[in-house]
């Protein structure tokens, strides 16, 4: 059951990441997903952990770190598509 609330969370956090930025995540709920949890990884690699925690993931440092997956992700993505 705690793998399942960690992809439901994880989910969470990349939803909100692209709602945050009005950018979708490629990928859908997949994408949403995988966001939520590298954006976790990389949200607690550089803050460190610290605020609430839901699901294993610490909020706030995991919602900054698939903000700033998302918008990387969408510079990427935008520059391909126009080359």
């Amino acid at each position: 059951m705690g793998f399942i609330w960690s992809l439901i969370i994880g989910g969470i956090i990349g939803w909100l990441a692209g709602l945050i930025l009005g950018r979708d995540v490629p990928g859908g709920i997949i994408g949403n997903i995988i966001a939520g949890f590298i954006g976790a990884w990389l949200g607690s690699l550089i803050l460190g952990g610290w605020g609430p925690v839901i699901g294993g993931f610490y909020i706030i440092p995991a919602l900054i770190g698939a903000i700033v997956l998302v918008f990387i992700l969408s510079l990427i993505l935008k520059s391909v598509r126009h080359a």
